[in-house]
């Protein structure tokens, strides 16, 4: 896979969202502090105003990569298709070996190119086009949105909360990526062995809704530069971590320097 960029490309200043001020005072949960300390350590915005299907397709390609590798494929795509008025039936009616060709430097290309059209043909036949599909995500029930979201091949939990997230502008969502999955449950904000729907539903509970957002971006952004999965940055020290007193350290043995994944921990 290819090295992550420095910077993921929900954060800083070209990541989009708007910067955000929220209520400093006291956290009322371990995971609420430190998504606080995430949000003083690298941005705190509110998300929301993406165009829908444009989100969904850019997560699509991210799945299995790379923002260094999706975010070309995803220009790519755009360059190509974006100019007809209409994404999704610019996509829908594309000659798939092209859309394949376009959007390769993601890696899984074929596999991809088969969901994008496909999610493409159903946005067409049950909203119209990328408007209606748009309208649909911003202002039916967010249950419901991912529900559908969910029916649609190739979109699993993650990309329908990112589509709720960064195009619907829906609070109280926290997408759970890979970065997420380990830092939650290395941290004990969740249980060792809880799979991704599991750390969602304790971080959803857990932080207030208009902090789910950046907690999602900014946590992705620690777990790149602290809290990778091979070596934490605790078994540099305690000082190492800006985090470490928020920590439980699940799998992780200091004085052996090992790491191992939080559910075959002892």
């Amino acid at each position: 896979m290819p090295d992550e960029p420095a910077e993921n490309i929900s954060g800083g200043d070209g990541g989009g969202g708007t910067a955000a001020a929220f209520d400093p005072s006291e956290a009322d949960t371990r995971a609420e502090a430190v998504v606080d300390e995430l949000g003083r350590m690298y941005w705190r915005k509110a998300y929301g105003g993406q165009d829908a299907f444009e989100c969904l397709v850019r997560t699509i390609l991210s799945q299995n990569t790379s923002d260094k590798a999706s975010q070309p494929a995803h220009d790519a795509l755009m360059d190509r298709y974006g100019g007809s008025g209409d994404l999704a039936a610019a996509l829908a009616d594309a000659e798939q070996s092209e859309l394949a060709e376009t959007i390769s430097g993601a890696g899984l290309y074929n596999q991809k190119s088969e969901m994008i059209q496909g999610a493409a043909e159903r946005i067409r036949e049950e909203f119209g086009g990328a408007d209606g599909f748009d309208a649909f995500v911003r202002d039916e029930d967010p249950a419901t949105v991912r529900e559908r979201l969910l029916d649609i091949h190739g979109v699993g939990p993650k990309t329908a909360d990112c589509v709720l997230l960064f195009a619907g502008g829906r609070g109280g969502v926290f997408p759970v990526d890979t970065h997420v999955h380990r830092i939650a449950r290395r941290m004990g904000l969740a249980p060792a062995d809880a799979d991704h729907e599991a750390v969602r539903e304790h971080l959803e509970r857990d932080v207030p809704a208009e902090k789910c957002g950046f907690g999602h971006t900014a946590m992705i952004q620690f777990g790149r530069e602290y809290c990778t999965a091979r070596k934490p940055a605790c078994l540099d020290g305690p000082e190492a971590c800006p985090l470490y007193d928020l920590c439980d350290r699940v799998g992780v043995d200091e004085l052996d320097e090992s790491v191992v994944d939080p559910a075959e921990a002892d």
